[in-house]
């Protein structure tokens, strides 16, 4: 079942995972439906790193005309009732800019730009807008609707 609009609003993003490949299923198949092995699981991270991670994104700096076209781009998904039923909240747009920020630090840049806040917007977005019928009927996604707004927002 899907969450209602302000539960769903809470999760930061919504990343599409696709189905495997025929050959890594059958890798799957094979690697774990014959035999339980003892998996190793080993600590990646600890709270303290993570706490540090989240800390240092919030200090990347993003540029004013950035942070404007953020709040522009989420502002535009309110503005469309031909297409968007309902659009997002302001916690879309801190999300944006956070989603942005730690984007930058993954491609090694000190600072954001304006492709990362275009690549962060769709898994931002796209389980905070609610489309409506006529957009539905016509066969359109959430993405087309992100597209078409970060096409209006310069």
């Amino acid at each position: 079942y899907p969450l209602p609009e302000a539960q769903a609003d809470r999760f930061l993003l919504k990343i599409k995972i696709g189905y495997p490949s025929y050959d890594e299923e059958v890798e799957i198949v094979n690697k774990y439906a014959f035999e339980l092995k003892d998996q190793k699981v080993r600590v990646l991270l600890n709270k303290e790193h993570l706490m540090h991670m989240q800390a240092l994104i919030r200090q990347v700096p993003i540029a004013n005309d950035l942070k404007h076209r953020i709040v522009d781009i989420v502002t535009e998904t309110r503005k469309h009732p031909n297409l968007i039923e309902y659009g997002a909240s302001p916690r879309a747009s801190i999300g944006l800019v956070l989603a942005s920020k730690a984007r930058a630090i993954v491609k090694g840049r000190n600072y954001v730009s304006k492709e990362d806040i275009d690549a962060m917007a769709y898994p931002i977005l796209r389980h905070r807008i609610i489309l409506n019928f006529e957009a539905e009927r016509k066969g359109m996604s959430t993405d087309d609707a992100i597209k078409e707004i970060l096409s209006k927002v310069k």
